[in-house]
């Protein structure tokens, strides 16, 4: 089965259009960026309303902030875990903890940056829990992954033939980091790299961040070894 992977620059990070039989979107980006999301999927030949799952990798505002803009052009499903939808209450979006120095200078230039910004709320489809969903009824053989730590709701698309889209589970993007590896902010690094493991054990071999461009999973190996 053919897989195609567009990546469409949302700003502050990416967001993939996958295709096989059928169309998902990961991640709905920064806010107000739909002019964006138009311009990615034109170029990748898709329309619209070919989307039919929005699949959120977490609930941080630049992975959600155009999600309703998305789902009104596309009328697709959003998915989201249950432990993440707690970030659709915020007023005003809040920041991860920062795990080194310069993950907390980051962080508190995002918490000023983001002091009057607000998300438009949306409809969430399909509230994940900790099991596996597949995702062949989309066309798309591979599936969801549980993959906390960054946030407790954080989960991974995982596909069949290794490529594992992975929200902000990995980086490879300057100012967060130089070269790829794991992040520098989120929710508990130790158990970030018991879900990298979790991945690599089931057989990802490059990797999409949303911040950065893909690298190969072997990279993962060292970093939680």
């Amino acid at each position: 089965m053919n897989i195609d992977i567009f990546p469409i620059p949302m700003m502050f990070d990416t967001i993939y259009a996958v295709r096989s039989e059928g169309v998902i979107l990961i991640d709905g980006g920064d806010p107000n960026k739909i002019g964006n999301l138009k311009r990615g999927l034109e170029r990748a030949s898709i329309k619209p309303e070919d989307i039919k799952l929005i699949l959120l990798t977490h609930g941080h505002w630049d992975h959600i902030g155009s999600a309703k803009d998305i789902q009104v052009l596309s009328a697709a499903k959003i998915l989201l875990h249950q432990k993440d939808m707690h970030f659709l209450n915020e007023i005003h979006p809040s920041q991860p903890p920062g795990f080194t120095l310069w993950g907390k200078v980051i962080i508190e230039g995002l918490t000023r940056y983001t002091s009057n910004m607000h998300i438009p709320t949306f409809e969430v489809d399909i509230v994940a829990g900790d099991d596996e969903i597949s995702l062949t009824d989309y066309g798309i053989p591979g599936k969801v992954v549980y993959t906390p730590g960054h946030s407790w709701g954080s989960v991974s698309v995982l596909l069949d033939a290794g490529q594992v889209f992975v929200g902000d589970l990995a980086m490879n993007m300057f100012p967060m980091r130089l070269s790829p590896g794991l992040p520098i902010f989120g929710d508990n690094i130790q158990t970030i790299k018991e879900s990298w493991q979790k991945l690599l054990d089931m057989g990802a071999k490059t990797v999409y961040p949303a911040h950065g461009k893909p690298f190969p999973a072997e990279i993962m190996k060292k970093a939680v070894s």
